[in-house]
């Protein structure tokens, strides 16, 4: 059984109108072509749909049967091309997008208003959660779109760089490592660390650079771990340690009156980027967000 789109809406247009010839005018046919149409339908259906006399056309009662059906199979495709195209012409849509907590704060927003001053029917929706969840969100498909760092071995994510973020130290004003002329990592291997959870794609990236260079800070042992960069940022002002975070964190920091150094030997950064999933093909509205964010960063 084959029965197209042309098929059903003509016998829908032919059952409204009553005519072959009032139909054929409706759907810019011919007649010939129309009544060709209706009879395809009913040798797929092994129905007859219409009675058919000299100057009358009467639905039989499996024409009658079959008209609401066909009608509404008609509408809800139409419906569909009809959605096609506005989401293709970006007349409507919506993107979900996860960040970590200080991106989701500082960075996304300001590129969502852009982003929505140019696409006011397209809803962004924006998941602010740890930098683990980013990356679980956008592989199991709760996101369209991700920033955040991308694990080197990830075979589902694929990551398009946005910006790059140095580590740093985040220190109280009065802690005596802001006297120090050049911060270097060893420094801090006396003193009580604050830092993301294990598991966090910063901590591993910070791990894993410290190993290759060399230095051997105990951050198992002595790094207090939190979820949150506010808490972290809280808990120093607080005096309750030396925190290691990125740069991204600086204006949040320096407002509340603490000193970020980056130590050297070395510097350590991480790209974050725009993440999405390898498998997975973006609706219109995520890739004009994505090539929006890519260009207004860039």
């Amino acid at each position: 059984m084959d029965i197209t789109l042309k098929q059903l809406r003509a016998f829908v247009t032919v059952a409204n109108l009553g005519q072959f010839t009032l139909a054929a005018d409706k759907l810019g046919s011919s007649q010939s072509a129309v009544s060709t149409l209706v009879r395809q339908l009913e040798t797929n259906l092994n129905l007859r749909l219409f009675d058919r006399h000299t100057r009358l056309l009467r639905l039989t009662q499996a024409g009658m049967d079959i008209l609401p059906i066909a009608a509404r199979a008609v509408a809800d495709i139409e419906g569909m091309v009809e959605s096609s195209r506005e989401l293709n012409a970006l007349r409507r849509g919506k993107v979900t997008m996860a960040a970590g907590t200080v991106q989701a704060a500082l960075m996304v927003p300001q590129l969502v208003h852009g982003f929505t001053k140019l696409y006011p029917e397209i809803t962004v929706e924006l998941h602010d959660v740890a930098e683990k969840t980013v990356l679980e969100q956008v592989a199991n498909g709760s996101a369209d779109l991700g920033i955040g760092t991308v694990p080197d071995d990830d075979p589902d994510l694929v990551g398009t760089r946005l910006t790059t973020d140095e580590f740093l130290v985040v220190l109280h004003a009065e802690d005596p490592l802001v006297k120090i002329a050049t911060l270097r990592w060893t420094d801090l291997a006396e003193r009580k660390l604050i830092g993301p959870q294990r598991g966090n794609p910063i901590r591993e990236r910070l791990e894993n650079e410290l190993a290759r260079n060399g230095i051997m800070l105990p951050l198992d042992k002595a790094m207090q771990e939190v979820a949150l960069p506010l808490t972290i940022i809280g808990m120093v002002e607080g005096g309750l340690g030396v925190a290691i975070m990125t740069s991204a964190v600086t204006r949040l920091a320096t407002s509340m009156g603490l000193i970020v150094r980056t130590p050297t030997e070395p510097h350590i950064k991480r790209e974050v980027s725009l993440i999405q999933k390898r498998s997975r093909s973006l609706s219109p509205a995520a890739r004009r967000f994505r090539d929006f964010l890519i260009k207004s960063v860039h």
